[in-house]
């Protein structure tokens, strides 16, 4: 049995691997894994000056693994125009590889306001675009790449970033700032949910797997704001584990769902949280209403 053994039933070795927001924080953190472990990895983001630190840090943690960069935008340069600027991650992606194994659908946004108060473009289209709408048509564009020679024990994988904020209903709290709520963020990440489902039945019969995680606070450039703000309050109230999530939490799950592990696993979403949607209630009792 010798496909029991950890070197083998973990083993991403020679896969190659597409990552949207991976210049910074969870993305960065999942590509790091799969470079690690001896995968080729692209990681895709607007910034090309963030992106090449990205690629630097992430060829320098050795493991056999290989990190390039795409500048691509996909929610760009209109909430209505998402799909054009996956349309065009997807054609230089196909430029430069012949296959895909794994997908990892990361890129996301979020806005804060009043609620008396939220913009409708860059508050709730823009939200829905690169969070829900960007998954879809990723997805869709790379079916036929994540298809080729994807068998039932070696299927091709599709990893959805959520949120934990999809199944905490607290859109105002120490993270959105004093009188703000992220009012579009929760049902954006809901929807990711639903759509990983509807995805994973749709992809099953093609021998692709699809599956979310569901993160609950990590370090990233989405969370610095309210971390700053209040990151010592978040930890003394929500957080059963006395810390933040880091790397090897992410990687750690990434990998998993990417290997022959989970090679029967599709439609899942595992929250990653240390427990903190548990006492998420008492940080937002402290938001002024």
């Amino acid at each position: 049995m010798s496909t029991l053994a950890a070197s083998s039933l973990f083993n991403v070795h020679g896969r190659i691997v597409l990552v949207t927001g991976g210049g910074s924080g969870i993305g960065k953190m999942i590509a790091a894994g799969f470079v690690k472990n001896g995968a080729t990895v692209y990681i895709a983001a607007r910034k090309e000056s963030q992106l090449k630190e990205a690629v630097q840090d992430l060829n320098k943690l050795g493991g056999g693994g290989k990190a390039h960069y795409i500048v691509a935008n996909v929610g760009f340069p209109y909430a209505g125009q998402s799909k054009a600027g996956c349309d065009a991650l997807i054609a230089e992606f196909k430029k430069r590889e012949t296959k895909l194994h794994v997908l990892v659908n990361n890129s996301g946004i979020s806005w804060g306001a009043p609620f008396d108060n939220v913009p409708e473009e860059k508050g709730w289209d823009n939200v829905f675009a690169v969070n829900v709408k960007s998954i879809f048509y990723m997805t869709a564009g790379l079916t036929d790449y994540l298809t080729k020679g994807a068998t039932a024990d070696d299927p091709g994988r599709v990893i959805n970033i959520s949120s934990t904020d999809s199944v905490v209903p607290h859109s105002e709290n120490l993270l959105s700032g004093d009188g703000n709520g992220t009012w579009s963020y929760q049902p954006s990440k809901a929807a990711v949910n639903h759509l990983t489902t509807v995805l994973a039945v749709k992809l099953g019969p093609s021998q692709v797997t699809v599956n979310a995680i569901l993160p609950g606070f990590f370090p990233s450039k989405m969370t610095a704001f309210g971390l700053k703000a209040a990151g010592e309050e978040i930890l003394a109230m929500g957080q059963p584990t006395g810390r933040l999530g880091k790397t090897e939490d992410m990687a750690g799950v990434a990998l998993f769902l990417a290997s022959s592990a989970a090679a029967h696993v599709t439609g899942a979403q595992i929250i990653v949280d240390g427990g903190g949607r548990f006492t998420r209630q008492g940080i937002a009792a402290q938001v002024k209403l």
